[in-house]
C-alpha cells in the first residue's frame, strides 16, 4: 500500500487496514457526497452545537433546526470518515477534524467549508468533460458571466467567498512573511492587494517599509481602514489600478500575491510585462510571485485539486517550478533560487 493512500485513510479515518484496488477506487469517487454531507453539516452548525460536549441526534437536531432521522444519516456517514464520533445510544461528539468546522476556532475551515459547498463550486464540476475537451473553462456557461462579475451580481455568494479568502490568506500571509525578508525592502507595491490584509501585515512586522495598494477601486475602498487598524496608515497609500494597464514606478519590489494562478499563461504573460514595464532599467528592483508551486510526479499536493477549480472557473492554473521558470522568463524576469515544490512560496524574480 503506496504512502499516499495509507495517508488517505488515516485523513479519512479508516484505519491502517488496506482495502482492494478496487474498493480503493470506488471510494474515491465518493468524494462528492462526503463534501457535501460535511458542508450541510458545516451549513447547520453541528460542530459550534457540539463545542460543550456530546450530545444525543434528538437534541443535535433541535438546535440545528434539522430533521433528526436526516441529521443521524448524515452524521452517521461523516463519523464513517473521522469527521464526528458516534457513540451508543445515537450520541455524537467532536473529533479533531470536527473541531475545525467550529466557527469559533483559531484554525477554522467552516467558511472555505461553506464555499466549496456552494453550487458555484460544485456545479462546474458537472461539466468537467466539456474542459477535459476544450481547455476552457465552463463556469462563463453555467452561470452566464465569469466568476468575479458573478460574484459582484450575487453579494451573497460573495460574502461567503470573501470570508473563506479572508481566511485563507490571514494563513498564507503568515508563510510568506515568516520564509521570506521584506524588510530589506524600502517601497513595495502589493499589486492586485484586493482589501490590504498581507500588505498591512508586512508593514507592521517591518517599520522601515512603506507600502502602496494597487488595485481596482471598489475592491480596494476597504484598505484604509484595514491599514488603520493594523497601525499602519502612515506608511500606506491606495492607488487606483488595473494590473493590466499601466502601474505605477518607482519601487523596490512588487508583489503579487495569488494574482497569476487566477489567469492562462497569456493573460499572465500581460500582467507580468506590465510590471516589467514599471521596473524599467532598475536591476535591484524585484518581482515578487506569492503563489504555490506543485508538487512532482505521483506526489500529494492539494495544489493539484485547486489547480482543476482553476481550470473550470478562470482557465488559470497552479504551476510547478519549471512552468513558473518559462512563464517569468518569457515575461521578462529570471527567477532566483529553486522555489520548494509541494507548498506556497515566494518566487523572488529579477529583471532579466
Amino acid at each position: 500500500m503506496d504512502s499516499n493512500w495509507r495517508g488517505a485513510q488515516a485523513v479519512a479515518g479508516l484505519g491502517d487496514a488496506p482495502l482492494p484496488a478496487p474498493a480503493r477506487l470506488l471510494l474515491l469517487t465518493s468524494g462528492k457526497r462526503i463534501s457535501q454531507v460535511i458542508y450541510a453539516l458545516a451549513e447547520v452548525g453541528v460542530a459550534d452545537a457540539l463545542a460543550d460536549g456530546p450530545l444525543p441526534v434528538d437534541e443535535l437536531a433541535r438546535r440545528t433546526d434539522t430533521d433528526p432521522g436526516a441529521l443521524y444519516r448524515l452524521l452517521r456517514c461523516a463519523a464513517a470518515v473521522g469527521v464526528f464520533a458516534e457513540r451508543e445510544g445515537r450520541e455524537f461528539a467532536l473529533t479533531e477534524l470536527a473541531e475545525a468546522m467550529r466557527a469559533d476556532v483559531p484554525h477554522s475551515q467552516r467558511d472555505m467549508i461553506l464555499f466549496n459547498g456552494a453550487e458555484e463550486m460544485w456545479a462546474p464540476y458537472g461539466r468537467i468533460v466539456d474542459s477535459l475537451r476544450t481547455g476552457k473553462p465552463v463556469f462563463p456557461e453555467l452561470f452566464g458571466a465569469g466568476f468575479f462579475d458573478h460574484l459582484r451580481a450575487h453579494p451573497e455568494v460573495s460574502a461567503v467567498f470573501d470570508r473563506a479568502m479572508t481566511r485563507m490568506s490571514a494563513t498564507t500571509t503568515r508563510q510568506f512573511l515568516d520564509a521570506y525578508d521584506f524588510g530589506r525592502f524600502r517601497r513595495v507595491a502589493d499589486v492586485g492587494g484586493g482589501r490590504g490584509h498581507f500588505l498591512a501585515e508586512l508593514l507592521h512586522r517591518h517599520p522601515s517599509v512603506r507600502g502602496t495598494l494597487v488595485d481596482q477601486p471598489h475592491v480596494a475602498e476597504v484598505a484604509a481602514g484595514v491599514f488603520a487598524a493594523r497601525g499602519v496608515a502612515d506608511r500606506a497609500e491606495v492607488r487606483p489600478g488595473d494590473f493590466f494597464g499601466e502601474l505605477p514606478g518607482g519601487f523596490d519590489a512588487y508583489v503579487l500575491k495569488a494574482v497569476l494562478h487566477d489567469w492562462d499563461d497569456e493573460d499572465a504573460l500581460a500582467i507580468l510585462r506590465r510590471i516589467r514595464a514599471a521596473i524599467g532599467a532598475d536591476p535591484e528592483a524585484r518581482l515578487l510571485v506569492l503563489e504555490h508551486v506543485l508538487a512532482p510526479l505521483n506526489a500529494w499536493d492539494h495544489g493539484k485539486f485547486l489547480d482543476i477549480d482553476m481550470l473550470l472557473r478562470f482557465g488559470g492554473r497552479e504551476r510547478d517550478a519549471e512552468q513558473w521558470r518559462e512563464l517569468l522568463r518569457a515575461g521578462g524576469f529570471e527567477l532566483v533560487g529553486e522555489p520548494t515544490a509541494g507548498r506556497w512560496a515566494v518566487l523572488e524574480c529579477r529583471p532579466a
